[in-house]
């Protein structure tokens, strides 16, 4: 079981994650809006639409993150934080440092991980 200080430890760390990655989804929202280029060269344009390509698939995946960090944070709120949703054993801090938004303990995630190379996944 988490001490008080590191759950509030853990919980201030997303919660700065949380804003920071919010800040960055709306700055390039707004960059996107008011960019209003026109590239006569279909070379630049093509670039232009590559890049945004690639920065609204980093924002998908930071989306995903911006889940997984609420729903950390309602974990934490519920007291489930740091206990694996499949074993119901204490989730190490070493794991919760490298990776905060983890629901499962390492054993329990390699076995999900060789479970998933079985089946091809």
């Amino acid at each position: 079981m988490l001490k008080k200080e590191k759950i509030k430890y853990f919980e201030n760390l997303l919660n700065e994650r949380l804003e920071t990655l919010l800040s960055e989804a709306n700055r390039t929202v707004s960059v996107m809006t008011d960019q209003r280029q026109n590239f006569p060269d279909p070379t630049d344009r093509a670039s232009l639409e590559s890049d945004r390509n690639f920065e609204l698939r980093i924002r998908d995946r930071e989306r995903k993150l911006i889940e997984k960090i609420k729903d950390t944070l309602e974990r934490i709120e519920n007291g489930t934080f740091g206990i694996c949703e499949k074993c119901g054993e204490d989730i190490s801090i070493e794991r919760l440092k490298a990776r905060p938004v983890t629901t499962l303990c390492i054993e329990c995630k390699k076995k999900q991980e060789n479970d998933e190379k079985l089946r091809g996944l």
